[in-house]
C-alpha cells in the first residue's frame, strides 16, 4: 500500500515556475515507479512525467520535455516535479501516482493516487 499527498500547486504567471511535491507513506515507495499526471476541466487525464524506482530513468510527455523535471528522494519518500516556463495551457489538477513494476505512461496502469493539487497559470 502507498498513500500519496501532493503539495506545491498554486497560481503563477506565464513564464513562472512551480515545484510540486508528492509525499508517500508505505513500505513500497522505494520500489515503486512514480508518475505525474494532470487533468484539465473537461479533458482526459494525461501523462506528464514518470520516474523509475531507482531514479535512473525518467520519461516525459513531448510537450513537457525541457520545461519539466521529475526527481525523487527515496530517503524522504518524496517525488518532485519542477515546472519551468509555465504556460496557461499547463493549467490543470496535477496528480502523482504509483505502481510497482514497469514504467508506464498510461494513467490506467497506476494503482495508487494522490488527491491532486491545482496549478493555475495566468496569461
Amino acid at each position: 500500500q502507498v498513500q500519496l499527498v501532493e503539495s506545491g500547486g498554486g497560481l503563477v504567471q506565464a513564464g513562472g515556475s512551480l515545484r510540486l511535491s508528492c509525499a508517500a507513506s508505505g513500505r513500497t515507495f522505494s520500489s515503486a515507479t512514480m508518475g505525474w499526471f494532470r487533468q484539465a476541466p473537461g479533458k482526459e487525464r494525461e501523462f506528464v512525467a514518470v520516474i523509475s524506482w531507482s531514479g535512473d530513468r525518467a520519461y516525459y510527455a513531448d510537450s513537457r520535455k525541457g520545461r519539466f523535471t521529475i526527481s525523487r528522494d527515496n530517503t524522504k519518500k518524496t517525488v518532485y516535479l519542477q515546472m519551468n516556463s509555465l504556460k496557461p495551457e499547463d493549467t490543470a489538477v496535477y496528480y502523482c501516482a504509483a505502481r510497482v513494476g514497469g514504467i508506464p505512461t498510461d494513467y490506467r496502469a497506476y494503482d495508487y493516487w494522490g488527491q491532486g493539487t491545482q496549478v493555475t497559470v495566468s496569461s
